[in-house]
C-alpha cells in the first residue's frame, strides 16, 4: 500500500490518476509497490522477463543496447512523470526486455502489477491515451536517433549533445561515449579538436561551452555541404 507522500509524488508527476475510476484508483493504492533504488542499480537486462509498470518519482533511469564488445548506446532516459516504452512493448506483447534499465542517481519508483496495468489499460480510456500518447512520442525521439546514428557525422552528434546540455555539462569522457555509441578514446579526441578550436574548456569531469557559434557551425556541416 502506498503512503500518502508516495500517492501525492505519483499524483504530482502522474495527474492521469486522478482522472482514472475510482475502483481503479483503490486497487493502484492497495497493490502498487514503492522501491528505493540505489544509483548503478540494473533494473532489467536483455531477456529479462517484465512483470511490473515502473514509474519513477524521483530520480534517473537509462535505458540502453549494448553490444558484445562491451559499448553501449543510449536510448532514453526515464524521469519523473515518464514511462518507459520498452516495458509497456513487454508488458503487452508478453516479451522479455532487449534493453538495460541502468540508474543514473538513487530513483523512488512506483510499481504497478502486470495485472493491473493491462486492467488499466482495458478499462480506462484516459489511462489508455496517456500511455500511448507518450508512447508515440518517445518513439519518434527513437527514429530520430535512429537518423543521427545513421546519417551524421560523430563530431556532429557530439556538438549537438553539448549544445543541448549547455552551458555546462558535468560528465565524464566515458559517459559521453556511451551515450553516443562510441569509445571513450574517439571522443576525448574529438573534444580536444573542440577545445583547439576555441569553442569548450574542457576540466576533470566538466565541459564548459566557451564558444556555442563554433559548436552550432560544427553541428551543421553536413546539412550546409548538402545544399
Amino acid at each position: 500500500m502506498l503512503t500518502e507522500t508516495v500517492l501525492n509524488q505519483l499524483l504530482k508527476h502522474y495527474p492521469v490518476f486522478h482522472q482514472i475510476p475510482a475502483n481503479l484508483q483503490h486497487q493502484v493504492l492497495q497493490t502498487a509497490v514503492t522501491h528505493h533504488l540505489p544509483t548503478n542499480h540494473l533494473l532489467f537486462q536483455e531477456e529479462d522477463v517484465c512483470c511490473n509498470f515502473i514509474m519513477p518519482i524521483s530520480g534517473s533511469i537509462r535505458v540502453v543496447k549494448p553490444d558484445v564488445s562491451g559499448r553501449e548506446i543510449l536510448l532514453y532516459r526515464i524521469r519523473p512523470g515518464d514511462s518507459c516504452i520498452l516495458t509497456v512493448s513487454c508488458l503487452l506483447g508478453n516479451q522479455g526486455y532487449t534493453a538495460c534499465g541502468i540508474l543514473d542517481r538513487p530513483v523512488t519508483a512506483v510499481a504497478i502489477p502486470k495485472p493491473l496495468f493491462i486492467d488499466l489499460i482495458t478499462q480506462s480510456e484516459t489511462f489508455r491515451i496517456h500511455v500511448f500518447q507518450f508512447f508515440g512520442q518517445r518513439l519518434a525521439e527513437l527514429i530520430q536517433l535512429i537518423e543521427q546514428i545513421s546519417f551524421q557525422r560523430l563530431d556532429q552528434r557530439l556538438a549537438q549533445r553539448l549544445l543541448h546540455r549547455a552551458p555546462v555539462l558535468r560528465t565524464t569522457h566515458q559517459q559521453l561515449a556511451d551515450e553516443l555509441g562510441s569509445v571513450r578514446e574517439v571522443i576525448s579526441r574529438l573534444l580536444n579538436d573542440f577545445k583547439e578550436q576555441g569553442a569548450i574548456a574542457v576540466e576533470r569531469g566538466k565541459i564548459q561551452i566557451v564558444n556555442k557559434a563554433i559548436l552550432e557551425q560544427i553541428a551543421q556541416i553536413e546539412r550546409d555541404l548538402s545544399h
